[in-house]
């Protein structure tokens, strides 16, 4: 498939079996994106290349490993964590969203993937609880906000890894509480997206 093709060549360390899911995963969230709205509709055809390849590369600078507990603040229709779940099936995951009809269609394609690594969450990222080693999002809200909804759910030593495009120079104003960020700019993993990953500590 021309699908598991471009993934594989950008991800060459997936096994068949995640490349087959990853490309599952693209077909459900076109059936539910039918149904509610989870991403725009003239990026459906695109899906793999705008949403898919630009939340895996997250794995690549994050460093996901077993044991590990990961939050997706904010999931939609599961990106970036199913995705990322997916490809890390070692690491648990945590997709949080206060819609609940997104997490019903997220809670529906876990099944189908049969993903055993991954829980979901309806609720407000500022009334839940919780302590996770990485917290992952992807354009929710402007990044003092999310720094905000995500620095009560970290772990000491913690890490966010947020997924941006367009221009995110305002994003890079960080608040003083932390203390300091890289930029890993997905155009050196992929060329076929505009997007980059603010790594926060």
């Amino acid at each position: 498939m021309a699908d598991e093709s471009l993934i594989a060549k950008i991800f060459p360390q997936l096994e068949g079996s995640q490349l087959h899911q990853l490309v599952k995963y693209s077909e459900l969230l076109g059936e539910w994106n039918e149904k509610i709205n989870l991403i725009s509709r003239k990026d459906i055809q695109n899906v793999i290349s705008r949403h898919i390849i630009p939340s895996l590369s997250i794995s690549a600078v994050g460093n996901f490993t077993r044991g590990e507990y990961v939050l997706d603040i904010g999931t939609g229709g599961g990106l970036p964590g199913l995705p990322l779940a997916i490809a890390c099936r070692e690491t648990s995951f945590t997709l949080m969203d206060s819609v609940e009809k997104k997490i019903m269609a997220v809670n529906d394609m876990v099944k189908r993937l049969n993903l055993g690594n991954v829980k979901t969450a309806n609720i407000r990222a500022e009334d839940f609880f919780g302590k996770f080693d990485k917290i992952v999002g992807r354009a929710v809200t402007n990044l003092a906000n999310f720094l905000k909804y995500s620095k009560k759910l970290l772990k000491p030593k913690g890490k966010i890894f947020y997924l941006k495009g367009g221009d995110y120079t305002d994003h890079l104003k960080l608040p003083n509480a932390w203390n300091s960020y890289n930029v890993a700019e997905i155009t050196g993993i992929c060329e076929l997206v505009d997007k980059v990953i603010l790594e926060i500590f």
